[in-house]
């Protein structure tokens, strides 16, 4: 059955200030500078550098809780000065009116250029152009490059291929004559485009090579002993081969050199690259930390001057009609608007100094020495403490953000870090066991590469006592494969 009643609840809500806040903090340099632009477009009252009297700025914003702008308080123009009816009126104005034509001959119409790149599936349909094709087998061909990826592969088998032409596109094929034309996709560049799987890629790649004793080994490995290759079985493949080591090592290194990734090696590409800005910068000076944030997070910004001289015209009129009652509102809105966004950018420009100063502190060895072993154990909460602000705040400021150091350009959420025990008690950062472990296997021996097993041996000599699957965890967060995957000839 259906019933009313009433409810009472207390309940804690963001308000749209503190989103944009928040919304703000968690951006890097470059998507603020891009947020900034966005705000500037969308808010007139918004301006960018020094305002030439600070204390007007002030004025219009001394009163904020007012409902009626007959209230509003700010000697500061008559009405003369500026009428309101001159901005209302301001978009009736004739077309023909704001034209000029007083342009000399000799004036030079200065456009930059564009780049103008072509994509890689662009460039494999004019390579084809190449080739001699009917009508059919070019829409065939076409469709076939239209299904290589970014990486260069078609990763459909030929059977689903001939279905999806006929469905999609209706085109009318068979199996013997797509595999046909796939071989023609295969003698385009880069070599190894089309290929179906990495196996064929790499044999692909072989095939264009010029034929040697080395290449002609590789290929029969990588054709008939895939899966030994990829293991890394070069005991099995030398005795499968009656070859010397000399002769395989020369063969492995055929295969090295290939790309498994042709798509990538396109110089033509029109993928955006990402350059990463830093948002701080530390540098040692006279032994002490000094800690700058990237100019670029500070824009001057100020009031226009001239809503708030609409404001003050309002004020002094007699007469207010609706429609300028209207305009007023969006006016009040647009300066509203301003000031808070000004307000949010400065408490930004000072959250992220602060977290940042506080990280600084906290690792001021490692920032002094550079060491990486002396990172010290930090989480969220323990800056969050320091700073008097929530964890989530600091988790904002540390995701996206980056700090250039004397040692490089780091993300500063690679300074937090999980405590562990050392065998004398004492809380370490993970940061340092992995470093510790990342050393260790870049100095074994990789003709016999260490199991975890060992792994962990090492590192409980050295005093740090981890289980073996705790090193296969550090091991693949490191992006390091197993030992039979490290082994060398």
């Amino acid at each position: 059955m259906l019933k009313q009643s009433l409810n009472l609840k207390l309940s804690q809500k963001l308000s749209p200030q503190q989103i944009q806040l928040m919304k703000l903090i968690q951006l890097p340099t470059q998507a603020f500078e891009q947020r900034l632009k966005e705000e500037m477009n969308d808010n007139p009252a918004l301006e960018t550098g020094k305002e030439e009297d600070e204390e007007d700025e002030d004025e219009v914003f001394e009163n904020e809780e007012y409902d009626d702008y007959d209230d509003f308080e700010g000697d500061r123009m008559e009405a003369e000065d500026i009428n309101i009816d001159e901005y209302l009126n301001s978009d009736d104005t004739p077309d023909y009116k704001l034209k000029a034509n007083n342009y000399s001959d000799d004036d030079e119409q200065r456009e930059s250029p564009l780049a103008a790149p072509v994509s890689f599936h662009q460039d494999l349909i004019n390579q084809l152009n190449t080739f001699i094709l009917n009508d059919d087998e070019r829409e065939i061909a076409e469709f076939l490059v239209g299904s290589i990826d970014d990486m260069g592969y078609i990763r459909r088998s030929i059977p689903d291929i001939v279905d999806d032409m006929a469905f999609t596109q209706g085109i009318y094929t068979d199996e013997k004559t797509v595999d046909r034309i796939l071989h023609i996709i295969h003698e385009l560049e880069p070599a190894g485009v089309g290929a179906r799987d990495l196996q064929e890629c790499l044999l692909l790649q072989l095939k264009h090579k010029t034929p040697t004793e080395s290449v002609g080994l590789a290929i029969d490995i990588i054709e008939n002993q895939f899966d030994a290759f990829t293991k890394k079985h070069y005991e099995k493949l030398q005795q499968r081969y009656n070859v010397s080591l000399e002769q395989l090592k020369d063969a492995i290194g055929e295969i090295e050199k290939l790309n498994p990734k042709p798509g990538n090696s396109f110089t033509g590409s029109n993928k955006i690259i990402e350059h990463v800005v830093p948002d701080f910068a530390i540098r040692i000076v006279e032994g002490e930390l000094e800690l700058t944030l990237n100019g670029r997070n500070a824009p001057t910004l100020h009031v226009s001057r001239d809503y708030q001289e609409m404001m003050q015209t309002y004020k002094v009129s007699k007469d207010k009609s609706t429609q300028q009652k209207e305009a007023v509102q969006f006016i009040k809105q647009k300066l509203d608007s301003a000031k808070w966004f000004i307000d949010a950018i400065k408490q930004r420009q000072e959250t992220l100094f602060v977290t940042m100063s506080a990280i600084m502190q906290y690792q001021r060895e490692y920032f002094l020495d550079g060491d990486e072993t002396k990172l010290r154990p930090m989480i969220l909460k323990d800056i969050a403490d320091m700073v008097g602000l929530d964890i989530s705040t600091i988790s904002r400021v540390a995701n996206s953000k980056y700090v250039d150091t004397p040692y490089g350009t780091k993300l500063i959420k690679e300074f937090f870090s999980e405590a562990m025990k050392n065998d004398q008690g004492e809380d370490v950062s993970t940061l340092e066991i992995k470093k510790i472990l990342q050393n260790i296997i870049e100095e074994e021996d990789k003709k016999k590469p260490l199991p975890d097993d060992q792994l962990a041996d090492l590192l409980k000599e050295k005093g740090y006592p981890i289980a073996r699957r705790t090193i296969a965890k550090y091991r693949e967060q490191l992006d390091i494969p197993v030992a039979r995957m490290r082994k060398k000839i």
